[in-house]
């Protein structure tokens, strides 16, 4: 009968096992060995260092207490050598326990203390942000006398004097250092070197860190390839896109050959830039290397880069091709974010779910953060709020990009006083907690409140214990980008011009898209010609900064110099044609009566430039025919199209062109379609009010009302607000809530006498009551606007322009009205309603009373 021999029993763990499956990466083994060891003899000092760096490699911070408590058992702390307190006091900093880190420090004696010691003290100091602490651990070093700076020591510090941006004269000072103790001389160690660069760029010295950077370039081996990635990365981080795609290419002239980390560099300079030929390049570069096309971070910023210019098919292929065990959870996390920027909310939310139920990938903090964004948006996704259930399950909700994508979400959700919860929560919230904030109140309406949290983000913290040298938070280009539209909102030029300055003194006016948002701001705070004048000092425009300006010349009733505008875009190639463009065209073909012209640029779109015609397109040009009166055509546009939902826009153009027309067969067809497709929308019941009530049709007015009243819409009240001296006043229509609301009906009864008196006759038919004549003008004469340009004229200074912003679509008797006082009184009045700007100068209106 045969033996079973059992197999020989595994030798025992030994400080050896460990430290190689430290070195490994096998954290959790590394714990279990040292647990497991055979004699308490065993655990020694060659043993606890690497379980403890096991320890915080997990963020473990039981087991780094744990091997504390056995390190004072055995003496083990501080003899023979300081190497288990220092490995400690790094455990701790990472588990996020800074205060027990320093406790441990300082009850390490003095005498003990070893250079590592007081590098792990300002590595971690580094680690929560308190930089000029840190700086203050290197003089005591210093202090000392017995420990040298090594290269470890001086990234460290780099890295301090980075974040003090009050005073770039440390930097300089640590710059210095580094020369006069040889830590740049070629041959050395390049971390300091590389450290140096990133200083400088942090410090905003872009400049600086480019000379820096052209010793090395200009070396006899041109450079390491990390000196030319790192160079590649901050001029990237830094906005300057062009700029970085120049060292790219100089490097490849150099002949140092670019690595996975260049290409993952580089390729985001690509996206902003727009330059997805570029990309196209450098992918066919990776399919051609095998290293390369098995990068895991080359392959997520090919996806990022194809999402983030709009081709997200391009994105999900290259993520199809990686075979499923070599996706990387970067690569998970670039497909979803590319969804979610895209909007594609559901495809995002399903990359989601199979990311961890079929590839067993677990998400990060960073899919979280892309995620976020998607289950604010999808109406699909009901459990929103349970989200955050989630991420404290988790244990992310700590995490600043997680707190930024959470408080974006209560935002989007209309909860501010969550979202502000979750920012007072943040430790030393950074530019991006800000500027998260900002935007949540900007996209509620909040204006008046995102400008103070602008102001409060610039103030040093007030709180001696917790205040981080005094460090402020400066607005950068998303913070202005941000405020911008706010302006727009509001009509309000001079906070716009206050952001302005701001851009000009912090060099952000060049980026395209804070420059593409001025461009927008003045226009639509109707500062057209320095509109203009921000558009031509931009170095490089894009489609967006195109559109902007086609939209505002529209805006503005200048449709020839529109059109004018959108041949030199065409004819310049600077940027290709879109969508948005043609709407923004076709919509300047319509105010200022360009027909023939806007069916040209229609019909030929899709030929000449490859643009379908969408169903908002086709809603353009019913308003070019219906606004010049050919409604026929309009409504054969109409019927040309397959019936549905995406017809509203433009049933929605021919109702208002039978308005303008007082057509009111055709109206009441285009108004029975959109109240099958869109039932609560209040404009629609009220365009056939008026036009029912200027045909005299009272009793069929009286039933669209009462058709409503049914249904539970209401009209959303006419409201005209004007800025003056920094504060916006708002005046709804008969109103008496505003302080000066006496004085300015005074005024206005003043006014209206005058007005009168020189020939002006209300018109009646904008009111939709039957009542009798006199009643009717009673109504019109505290309008809205008027009412905002009474107080306008009695309280701005003498001869200045009066800008005065509606809600709504400005009726023909304020219109009337408005060009009446603008001859009587001599001023300007520039009329900003939903739909475009009048400009009244000497009784004539800009539209040419086409509008």
């Amino acid at each position: 009968m045969a033996t079973t021999v059992a197999p020989p029993a595994a030798p025992p763990p030994t400080s050896a096992t460990i430290r190689s499956l430290t070195a490994a990466g096998n954290h959790a083994a590394a714990l279990r060995a040292l647990s497991s060891l055979a004699s308490s003899a065993s655990i020694d000092h060659f043993a606890l260092p690497p379980a403890i760096k096991s320890a915080a490699a997990l963020r473990d911070a039981r087991a780094a207490r744990a091997l504390h408590a056995a390190s004072l058992r055995r003496d083990l702390l501080h003899r023979p050598t300081p190497a288990v307190a220092n490995a400690l006091l790094t455990a701790y900093a990472r588990c996020g326990d800074l205060a027990a880190a320093l406790a441990l420090f300082d009850a390490t004696p003095p005498d003990l203390r070893d250079a590592v010691s007081y590098n792990s003290l300002i590595s971690a100091l580094c680690l929560f942000r308190r930089w000029a602490h840190a700086l203050d651990a290197l003089r005591a070093m210093l202090a000392e006398g017995r420990h040298g700076v090594s290269s470890f020591t001086l990234v460290s510090v780099l890295l301090a004097c980075s974040h003090l941006a009050a005073d770039h004269r440390l930097g300089r000072e640590a710059h210095a250092f580094a020369l006069k103790h040889g830590f740049l001389d070629h041959g050395r160690e390049r971390f300091p070197f590389n450290a140096l660069l990133s200083m400088y760029a942090r410090l905003g010295l872009v400049d600086d860190a480019q000379r820096l950077f052209r010793t090395a370039a200009a070396a006899p081996d041109g450079g390491d390839v990390v000196t030319w990635n790192s160079m590649i990365s901050l001029l990237v981080q830094a906005g300057r896109c062009g700029e970085a795609v120049e060292v790219l290419y100089g490097m490849v002239a150099a002949g140092v050959r670019p690595d996975g980390v260049t290409l993952a560099s580089a390729l985001p300079a690509c996206s902003r830039l727009q330059m997805v030929s570029l990309g196209r390049e450098i992918h066919a570069v990776v399919v051609k290397d095998d290293d390369l096309a098995a990068n895991s971070f080359v392959a997520s910023a090919l996806v990022d880069m194809y999402a983030g210019n709009e081709q997200v098919r391009n994105a999900r292929r290259v993520f199809d091709m990686v075979p499923e065990p070599a996706r990387q959870l970067g690569m998970w996390n670039a497909m979803i974010c590319g969804y979610a920027q895209a909007g594609m909310d559901e495809d995002a939310l399903d990359l989601f779910a199979r990311m961890e139920a079929e590839a067993g990938c677990a998400p990060s903090e960073t899919t979280m953060a892309g995620v976020l964004p998607a289950c604010a948006r999808s109406e699909a996704f009901a459990g929103k709020e349970g989200v955050h259930g989630y991420v404290v399950k988790r244990g992310m909700a700590g995490n600043r990009f997680v707190q930024n994508a959470l408080m974006d979400m209560y935002a989007r959700l209309g909860e501010m006083d969550v979202a502000r919860r979750i920012f007072d929560m943040i430790d030393l919230p950074d530019v991006v907690s800000w500027n998260t904030l900002i935007t949540g109140c900007v996209v509620q309406g909040l204006i008046t409140e995102a400008f103070q949290l602008v102001t409060e983000m610039q103030l040093p913290s007030m709180e001696a214990e917790e205040d981080v040298d005094g460090q402020r938070c400066m607005p950068n280009n998303i913070t202005l980008m941000t405020l911008l539209p706010g302006c727009a909102v509001l009509a309000a030029p001079a906070r716009g011009k206050e952001i302005h300055g701001y851009a000009v003194r912090h060099a952000l006016e060049s980026d395209i898209a804070v420059g593409s948002a001025l461009v927008d701001m003045y226009a639509k705070c109707g500062c057209l010609a320095l509109s203009r004048a921000v558009f031509d000092r931009l170095p490089r425009r894009n489609v967006i900064t195109w559109n902007v300006l086609i939209m505002a010349y529209g805006m503005h009733g200048l449709g020839d110099e529109a059109v004018a505008l959108f041949d030199r875009m065409a004819a310049s190639g600077e940027a290709t044609p879109n969508e948005v463009t043609f709407i923004a065209v076709l919509a300047a073909c319509s105010h200022s009566g360009l027909v023939d012209r806007g069916l040209e640029l229609f019909h030929g779109m899709k030929r000449d430039h490859g643009v379908e015609p969408t169903p908002d397109l086709h809603a353009c040009v019913v308003d070019v025919l219906g606004r010049a009166g050919r409604l026929d055509e309009a409504y054969g546009i109409i019927s040309s199209m397959e019936p549905g939902q995406h017809q509203v826009s433009a049933w929605s153009s021919m109702l208002g062109a039978c308005r303008l027309h007082r057509n009111v067969p055709l109206g009441e067809i285009a108004a029975e379609r959109l109240f099958e497709l869109e039932p609560d929308e209040a404009s629609h019941y009220v365009l056939l009010c008026n036009i029912y009530s200027a045909a005299g049709m009272w009793e069929k007015s009286v039933a669209v009302r009462g058709r409503m009243r049914q249904r539970g819409v209401a009209k959303e009240p006419g409201c005209s607000w004007i800025e003056l001296d920094g504060a916006i006043h708002r005046f709804m229509a008969g109103e008496s809530s505003h302080p000066a609301s006496a004085e300015v009906h005074a005024h206005m009864d003043a006014l209206w006498e005058r007005m009168r008196r020189e020939g002006y006759v209300p018109d009646t038919s904008c009111v939709l009551h039957d009542v009798d004549e006199a009643e009717k003008a009673a109504m019109l004469r505290y309008h809205s606007e008027k009412l905002a340009i009474a107080f306008g004229l009695l309280r701005a200074p003498a001869g200045a322009t009066i800008r005065v912003a509606k809600n709504l679509r400005v009726c023909n008797d304020c219109h009337e009205a408005a060009k009446f006082m603008s001859r009587m009184v001599g001023r300007e009045i520039v009329l900003r309603d939903v739909r475009r700007f009048h400009h009244f100068r000497d009784g004539n209106c800009s539209c040419g009373d086409y509008w």
